[in-house]
């Protein structure tokens, strides 16, 4: 049988189920990532499965997020993340060294290999021709302890790239162009794989920009071949002898193709709020920009930036822009700094900012009240910023460079010769912040903050469920509406209590101190809930307040996951026009709600308030069904006698 690049990894590493698209599969995990925004619940979730060593083939734990250090809590979650690491066999990347996802696709990624990481954007390791999927932080610790991988066989689309990138427009714009098509809900339940004479022709950076943004889609993860261009790269890196060639076979079936011709590709934007507002460069032109910010894991490569440079290169930013420049990881600064090109963005006057996530997640570089900011973000949901009514478009590195200079947004087109980047016979390696673990751990104490407080532990559901609705939302709820992610609350994500104080704080603030009050309660919403980041404290926050279900029109995949690890009931309106018979503060029943969740696939919901029978569908596989019973991920692990068995 012709098989895809998917079906070949998938197909090395079933441990359970068949390959049949929307059938639960159990797949093996080579490697992981965790960073320190989702790193210390999941090492907390990883010491309450008593295992005293990884069982992957590679573990890295990343410091990228947290590392503006404006009180203790930040440094102290560092200091357990790096101790549990060294206890349990896992590398530490120190502050400084990178971004997670530029700096694995550098140093560690390799073709054919299957990572699970703790953050949405884990699928940049597609670029090089990984199976790399986001996953909560529990689901990333079951894989450190041996345990399986479990999620739907995905169907595989096939996103033939023709033709040649014209100059000015780059990867940025291919996955800009996917999301225009497809739409924030368009990638769900499926791998993308790209092929074709223009995908052959990418670099690996520009590649990994595509699959990095491929979350956007909700897609479980992206990816190209492992081709000549992935072995310069990885030779360039000095580890051509973790190269392995990957290509779909001839005739491979797939689900789905879609066709895009760059040839006629041109540059795009994301406009606000949502990353498929797309429209191209040329229709908003001469748009007033007050600040440029350049870098996150979408783009901030070494080719990125020396890019940057060039177009900058003997002018000078806009008086009235701001322009701030985050390189990807330390190898990137160091070889800006050693071409002279890091001199070039100086002399322009751009901002260089330490190699981490920054402004991408809110911390720091918030725009000014009512600020246009042009970002090579993936994200630029409202607020995000950091700015309430800021208004954020993504745009690639040379729509960004090109308007830092005008004050404008500005179709690079307009600009001249585009700037000619060739791939680095050699990246320099430096890897002094990586801290490799001992041998044998055992004798390494785990420091802990009084920052880090044990997380909820969820319970088994009751005979019977009777909840008032607590909330009510719209379409498109994504988790930093559930659980804001900013410079002010990113040094808590190891403190539940405090964090969930400020649960779906942007939509009604009243939420947390009415569901404490409440006893917890039941949380109503429209499609796509639970879209963007991989963050569990989207389901922690609100199991810590006791919700016990949320009833929606469509999930987003990572968070229906989590709601599930945590015991949280993820439900679905069997007709979607039931949505508008609830309304805030009705009183739902749900009798025999054990008996159902065992067995049944559509529910009965009493909504005493209205008299009402709704009914709703539990689509879940036999072992979700279990997990939910049993109060949760852990719980369930427990009963099963372990990982190995769960």
């Amino acid at each position: 049988m012709k098989q895809t690049m998917t079906a070949k990894i998938i197909g090395s590493h079933l441990v359970s189920g068949k390959m049949v698209a929307g059938e639960e599969i159990g797949i093996r995990i080579d490697q992981t990532l965790t960073q320190d925004s989702t790193g210390t619940m999941a090492y907390l979730q990883l010491e309450a499965m008593n295992i005293p060593r990884v069982k992957t083939k590679l573990s890295v734990a990343y410091i990228d997020h947290n590392t503006l250090q404006t009180g203790y809590e930040n440094a102290d979650d560092h200091l357990f993340i790096q101790t549990v690491a060294a206890k349990h066999g896992i590398v530490f990347s120190k502050p400084g060294n990178g971004i997670c996802h530029q700096v694995n696709v550098e140093r560690f990624g390799r073709p054919g290999w299957t990572l699970l990481g703790s953050d949405s954007h884990t699928p940049t390791g597609g670029g090089i021709g990984m199976l790399a999927i986001g996953a909560g932080g529990l689901d990333v610790a079951v894989a450190m302890a041996g345990g399986a991988y479990y999620l739907k066989m995905p169907k595989v689309c096939r996103v033939e790239l023709t033709g040649k990138l014209q100059p000015w427009v780059s990867g940025k714009d291919i996955i800009l162009e996917l999301l225009r098509r497809l739409s924030v809900k368009g990638g769900t339940g499926r791998v993308f794989e790209y092929t074709g004479e223009g995908a052959a022709r990418l670099t690996v950076p520009e590649r990994a920009t595509i699959t990095n943004m491929g979350a956007e889609l909700g897609a479980t993860t992206s990816l190209f071949a492992s081709d000549e261009m992935t072995r310069a790269f990885l030779a360039a890196q000095g580890r051509e002898a973790d190269w392995t060639p990957l290509a779909p076979d001839e005739g491979a079936e797939y689900d789905e193709t879609v066709v895009i011709n760059l040839d006629e590709l041109q540059p795009l934007v994301a406009k606000p709020h949502s990353p498929d507002n797309v429209a191209p460069v040329v229709e908003l032109t001469d748009s007033k920009v007050d600040q440029v910010a350049i870098g996150s894991c979408t783009n901030s490569s070494y080719l990125d930036l020396i890019k940057v440079a060039k177009i900058l290169e003997g002018k000078q930013v806009h008086p009235e822009v701001s322009l701030v420049i985050a390189p990807g990881s330390r190898q990137v600064l160091g070889m800006l700094a050693d071409s002279g090109a890091l001199s070039v963005l100086l002399r322009a006057g751009a901002r260089i900012l330490e190699c981490a996530c920054g402004p991408c997640i809110g911390m720091g570089q918030s725009p000014k009240s009512g600020g246009i900011s042009l970002r090579t973000f993936n994200r630029n949901f409202e607020g995000r910023s950091g700015t309430p009514d800021a208004k954020v478009y993504l745009v690639s590195p040379e729509v960004a460079a090109v308007s830092a200079l005008t004050g404008t947004i500005t179709d690079p087109r307009t600009f001249g010769a585009a700037p000619v980047v060739v791939m680095p016979d050699k990246f320099v390696s430096d890897d002094h912040l990586l801290v490799f673990p001992p041998a044998d751990g055992q004798a390494v104490e785990v420091v802990r903050g009084p920052n880090i407080k044990p997380f909820p532990k969820a319970q088994p559901p009751a005979e019977s469920l009777r909840a008032p609705v607590l909330l009510k939302v719209g379409d498109n709820i994504t988790t930093d509406h559930i659980m804001p992610s900013h410079a002010s609350l990113l040094p808590y994500r190891s403190n539940i209590p405090h964090l969930a104080k400020y649960c779906f704080s942007g939509v009604d603030s009243s939420f947390p101190e009415r569901a404490l009050q409440a006893h917890g309660g039941i949380i109503v919403g429209g499609n796509n809930y639970g879209q963007g980041s991989s963050r569990e404290h989207a389901a922690l926050a609100p199991l810590y307040l006791g919700i016990k279900a949320v009833l929606v029109q469509s999930f987003a995949r990572i968070h229906r996951a989590n709601l599930i690890n945590f015991g949280i009931v993820p439900l679905l309106f069997a007709d979607s026009a039931d949505y508008a018979g609830i309304s805030l503060n009705d009183e739902l029943v749900i009798e025999n709600l054990r008996d159902q969740l065992s067995a049944a696939t559509v529910l009965t919901v009493r909504n005493v308030t209205t008299g009402k029978d709704i009914p709703v569908k539990w689509e879940a596989t036999e072992r979700e069904r279990q997990i939910i019973l049993a109060g949760g991920l852990l719980n369930y692990t427990r009963q099963a006698g372990g990982v190995g068995r769960a």
